[in-house]
């Protein structure tokens, strides 16, 4: 990991630790309670992969499928390429987290192209991911040695949701091009 890869993470984890340690203490109508949160860090990670694996899911589903191969210029990757792209980085993130084995050794890139194939796979993904981000505070934060390298857990998981939120800005684009509004700007029912 370079060290601007490492500047970047950090820069996302101290806000969210931050942010845990003031809500770790709230809830209810009053926003007050007796303890504090008992996973905060994962707590407050967590509603930022559900927040982005919502806006994901609703751009693919509001996308006509005609469109899933649209790219603006021949050198990047088409819309339906991103959501195939997001969910092979998932699997590889989650099952890097967990310790576990990719469950995917296909290149969903090449083996997912219609409307259909790509949702499902997306969404499968996602709840493969679910395992990771339900981890607890200590078993997220607890470095391990893999590969001769210091690996957290929490790490992979943000940089996980940065990639997603990189991706999704890739799709707003895409979405606008074809004169679509992207969840994320649509109005709040």
């Amino acid at each position: 990991m370079t060290r601007q890869q490492r500047v970047a993470i950090i820069a996302l984890v101290v806000p969210l630790v931050a942010y845990a340690a003031l809500r770790g203490g709230r809830s209810g109508r009053d926003g007050l309670a007796n303890a504090p949160a008992a996973a905060p860090v994962m707590d407050a990670t967590r509603p930022h992969q559900e927040r982005i694996r919502d806006f994901l899911l609703r751009a693919a589903e509001q996308m006509p499928e005609e469109h899933f191969a649209f790219r603006p210029v021949p050198e990047v990757r088409s819309f339906g390429e991103i959501l195939a792209h997001i969910a092979d980085t998932q699997f590889y993130f989650c099952a890097s987290v967990l310790g576990e084995e990719n469950p995917v050794s296909e290149n969903l890139e090449r083996t997912h192209t219609t409307k259909a194939d790509l949702i499902e796979v997306l969404e499968s993904s996602f709840e493969f991911c679910d395992r990771a981000y339900a981890l607890s505070d200590a078993e997220a934060t607890h470095a391990t040695e893999v590969n001769g390298r210091t690996r957290v857990p929490l790490l992979t998981l943000i940089l996980n949701v940065a990639h997603n939120w990189e991706h999704y800005g890739n799709l707003v684009t895409y979405m606008r091009m074809q004169g679509l509004v992207p969840p994320s700007s649509a109005p709040r029912s």
